[in-house]
Order: structure tokens, then sequence, then C-alpha cells
């Protein structure tokens, strides 16, 4: 019944709705699929890590305690900086995809994006220099704002 009821809601957004709305899955809308995934796997492995921390005894109170050593703290910072930086991308990808803009160099700027975009997450996650995480942001940034700049012009 539930099943029904949500298919029904589904015909009812989507009636009237003009097909030039409907687009097909773009480098952008892919990079946002990717970038969702990535959060998924990401909160996944920190909820295996605080499920083994508890499990050997470890305290709730170590969730909040910083501390670049422990891996638990790294992955709670990599998941919370997917979360903050996901509706930046999720802007991005709207206006790209409301104006239509699209085309090789938006393809590689994506693809650049979402690559750098998990390579910071890597490195964060494996304690490696915060100088690389840096290196990465600016390339993340620097996609962005082409990217925004691309679709506002």
């Amino acid at each position: 019944m539930l099943t029904q009821q949500i298919a029904g809601i589904m015909l009812a957004l989507t009636q009237g709705v003009p097909t030039s709305l409907v687009s097909e899955m773009t480098f952008s809308l892919w990079g946002l699929v990717i970038f969702i995934l990535w959060t998924i796997i990401v909160v996944i492995l920190l909820l295996t890590v605080r499920i083994r921390h508890l499990a050997a005894g470890g305290s709730v109170k170590d969730f909040a305690t910083p501390n670049d050593e422990s891996l638990l703290w790294r992955l709670f910072r990599v998941q919370a900086n997917l979360i903050e930086n996901l509706p930046l991308y999720l802007g991005v990808v709207f206006l790209l995809t409301v104006r239509g803009v699209s085309g090789t160099v938006i393809d590689v700027l994506i693809v650049v994006y979402i690559a750098f975009r998990i390579i910071h997450s890597l490195i964060h996650i494996a304690g490696l220099d915060p100088k690389f995480r840096l290196l990465s942001l600016a390339i993340q940034l620097t996609c962005l704002v082409t990217l925004i700049t691309s679709a506002i012009f």
C-alpha cells in the first residue's frame, strides 16, 4: 500500500512537468551522485569505527574530543567537511543544470573537483600533512569558482 501511495505521489509530481525540465544525466549530475555516495561511504566508515571504539570499552565522550591522531576524530571531521561542501556543489549543479551549461571544459572541471574532493578526504583520513589538504582545497575552490562563473555568464 505504501508503495502505491509513493508511486501516486511521484506520478502527481511529474505530471505537467515540461520535458525541457527533465534532463539526461550530465557530468555535473554524475558528480553529485559520486559526491553523495562518497559521503555515505565515509559515514559508514565513521559508524564502523565508532561501534568498534564503543565495543572496545571506549567512551562516547571520545567522539567529540579533537585529536588529529585519532582515526575516529579524523573521520568525524571528514564527514563534517563533506556535509559542509555538499550544498556548495549542489548549488553549482543546480545552476549549471537550470542554465543548460555544459561542455568539455565543464566536464573536466567537474571531474577534477570530485577527484580532489575525494583526495582531500583520503588525505585527512590517512592523517597526512595538512598542506596536501590545503592544496586539494585550493584546487576544489578554483573549480567551483570557475563553474559558478560559467553558469552565470
